[in-house]
């Protein structure tokens, strides 16, 4: 993630809903960090007290000797604890509730975030402490409010999951030291979080073939391809305004699609209540998607479900075409790994791996019409349980 390490001087950022998991993660990496060898940490907790920390440690294994706890809420308490520890790494957790009692606003407002912030960062180059803030998402989405600490820092992560599955996935949207975009996936355990070697395996585990509205996206998060599962559900809308709910996926791109089915597809889906979700938790944000997703719709309205070896992606124009999308290779390479031997594309996209064939489509009708999904569900389909209803 950090592309060798943590630099000697620099600021990390490590930002997430409550209760995701961060506090975990940063004590589990404060904790391999002091096993390497004559490396000293200090974990600042100002959200829990030492016991409670101390107990995690143990639930996730032993805390090295080098590695040392210290409750504060207090920014020049924290200083003096790292000067008396003088560790090669400094966690703060959390920043919205350390504060300085020189300035007159509260803990956690953005005053007090940003000049904490500000004097951390200075203490950090200044010794040459690798330092690693704990912040959290705020209601609007932004991070330890309205992007307060984004430009203060060299480092930029986001700890994402649902609290309700255990996959988790770290992402880095601001790197100073190498290459940003890149994506940890971990599990969460009951004795800690656990990094997975083959995550798209899991995702697809439960994967039921046969079920309409069902197709599978070769997503790409910085240079690692995911296979994610996609599901659309069709139902008759009973209001004069149908609902859309859509998670894991961009809401903008998934009324794209819907308005590009009705108008170059001229599939009917305006009066339907849609409703769209990514499996697993995992947020599959990039327009690589969109073939997917208008195919799942597709395959919901008419009650057809597409082959279960096929997988799909493309970005689609508001003409209906289909664009290319960045490494297809990989992508294709990750598909024909798992078993998948048929890949529906758009134009011009390389060649698939062996034993995986693509079919080249310049269009979202086109690839309805190679996939099948037109017209009613045959009496096996029908039989089938299906995840949306067949059309009239």
């Amino acid at each position: 993630m950090l592309s060798g390490g943590l630099v000697p001087g620099s600021v990390s950022l490590v930002g997430g809903e409550p209760g995701i998991g961060k506090s975990t993660l940063v004590l589990q990496a404060a904790t391999a960090f002091c096993s390497q060898g004559s490396q000293r940490a200090l974990v600042v907790t100002a959200e829990e007290s030492v016991d409670q920390v101390r107990r995690r440690a143990d639930r996730l294994g032993s805390l090295p000797d080098d590695c040392y706890l210290f409750s504060t809420g207090d920014l020049m308490a924290a200083l003096e604890a790292a000067d008396s520890v003088g560790p090669s790494l400094l966690v703060i957790d959390s920043i919205q509730a350390i504060s300085d009692g020189t300035v007159n606003s509260p803990a956690g407002s953005t005053t007090q975030v940003r000049e904490c912030a500000q004097l951390l960062a200075q203490y950090a180059k200044a010794t040459g402490t690798a330092t690693v803030l704990v912040g959290h998402v705020t209601k609007d989405g932004s991070l330890a409010g309205p992007r307060t600490l984004e430009h203060l820092v060299d480092t930029v992560l986001y700890f994402e999951g649902d609290r309700h599955h255990a996959l988790r996935s770290l992402v880095a949207v601001k790197h100073r030291y190498g290459a940003a975009g890149e994506m940890g996936l971990f599990e969460m355990r009951e004795d800690g979080l656990s990094s997975l070697d083959d995550p798209s395996a899991i995702l697809l585990a439960d994967r039921q073939p046969g079920l309409a509205g069902s197709a599978t996206v070769p997503a790409l998060e910085g240079r690692r391809p995911l296979l994610v599962e996609l599901q659309a559900l069709l139902a008759p809308g009973h209001g004069q305004q149908p609902r859309r709910v859509v998670q894991g996926v961009s809401s903008n791109r998934v009324s794209i699609i819907l308005a590009v089915l009705e108008r170059c597809c001229e599939l009917s889906v305006g009066s339907f209540d849609v409703f769209v979700s990514s499996v697993g938790g995992i947020k599959v944000s990039e327009p690589a998607a969109d073939l997917t997703i208008g195919l799942a719709i597709a395959s919901s309205l008419s009650g057809r479900a597409l082959a279960p070896e096929v997988i799909c992606f493309g970005e689609v124009g508001l003409g209906g075409e289909l664009r290319q999308v960045s490494r297809p290779e990989r992508r294709l390479a990750e598909a024909a790994r798992l078993g998948f031997s048929r890949a529906v594309v758009p134009r011009n996209t390389p060649a698939g791996q062996s034993g995986l064939s693509t079919e080249e489509v310049g269009s979202v009708a086109e690839a309805i019409e190679v996939l099948g999904l037109l017209g009613p569900p045959t009496p096996e389909e029908a039989r089938t349980t299906t995840l949306g209803a067949p059309s009239a």
